[in-house]
Order: C-alpha cells, then structure tokens, then sequence
C-alpha cells in the first residue's frame, strides 16, 4: 500500500510562488514516475506535469511550461511542484500521482 499526501498549498496573490510537495510512503517511490495533476471547480481533472524514477524526464502541460517545474529526491520519498508566475486560472486543487494511488489534494488559490 502507498499513500501520498500533499502539502504547500495556499492562497498567493498574481505572479506570486508555491512550492507544492508530495510525500509518499512504502519503499518503491523510486521506481515510479510521479505526476501532478489539478481540478478547478466545475472542470474536471487534468495534467500539470510528470517525472519519471530518475528525475532527468520531465513533461508539462503546455499551460504551465515555462512556470513550473518538477523534481523529486527519492531518497526523502518526495516529489515538488515549484509553481512561479501564478495566475488566477493556475486556481485548482493540485493533486499528485504515482502509479495507481492518488494523494488527497492541496488547494492552490491564486488572486488577482
């Protein structure tokens, strides 16, 4: 069993950061790619950004590129979503993904 759990959520004013982090638990963290992913209200669920075990690949949804930025250190279990330049659409819970499990959610505000 893995659980993951999210922390670093907030309210942020535009163009302000957060740092999201995904803790997870269990010893196979590293062989798994981890992936962020968020819903605004009324939307539904979808892709932020993902890394695979070795951390060198990374991939992001366009909306995001060039703003966020994903890493993790397996050997603390964790993986983060560095979010710079915020807008008001970046408004979600963010959630994380590894394999099958799904963490609880952060909610991330952003205010204009």
């Amino acid at each position: 069993q893995v659980q993951l759990v999210e922390s670093g959520g907030g309210l942020v004013q535009r163009g302000g950061s957060l740092r999201l982090s995904c803790a997870a638990s269990g010893r196979t963290f590293s062989r798994y790619t981890v992936g962020w992913f968020r819903q605004a209200p009324g939307k539904e669920r979808e892709f932020v950004a993902a890394i695979n075990w070795s951390g060198p690949s990374t991939t992001y949804a366009d909306s995001v590129k060039g703003r966020f930025t994903i890493s993790r250190d397996n050997a603390k279990n964790t993986a983060y979503l560095q979010m710079n330049s915020l807008k008001p659409e970046d408004t979600a819970v963010y959630y994380c993904s590894m394999g099958l499990y799904w963490g609880q959610g952060t909610q991330v505000t952003v205010s204009s």
